[in-house]
């Protein structure tokens, strides 16, 4: 199921600076040539956001996504990010390779 409705209202909620980028995030995110500003903007104006599949949190009061920002039908970078009283940007993928069939098949579960 996809939940980017949702996602997109409470993505409204959050600050620049609520939102918080791991190490390990920013790791992947350097060597995969995503900067630090276009992962925030991404999340603060979530117009290219294309699937927000829900994953299992591992803690109460947590929510965890998977997102697909689509920047064409090879492109797009796929955020793993959890909701709670902040945004925790967890990890940051660039997919090279056409990804709606992935993203669509997983929001269908």
């Amino acid at each position: 199921m996809n939940y980017k409705k949702e996602v997109i209202q409470k993505l409204k909620e959050y600050k620049e600076n609520e939102i918080i980028i791991t190490t390990h995030a920013q790791t992947q995110a350097f060597s995969r040539g995503i900067s630090l500003k276009e992962i925030k903007e991404n999340i603060i104006n979530p117009k290219r956001l294309f699937y927000a599949i829900k994953q299992e949190a591992l803690f109460e009061g947590e929510e965890k996504y998977n997102f697909y920002f689509g920047y064409s039908k090879t492109q797009c970078h796929r955020y793993i990010i959890v909701l709670n009283h902040e945004c925790l940007v967890c990890t940051v993928i660039k997919l090279n390779r056409r990804w709606q069939k992935t993203a669509e098949r997983y929001a269908k579960i």
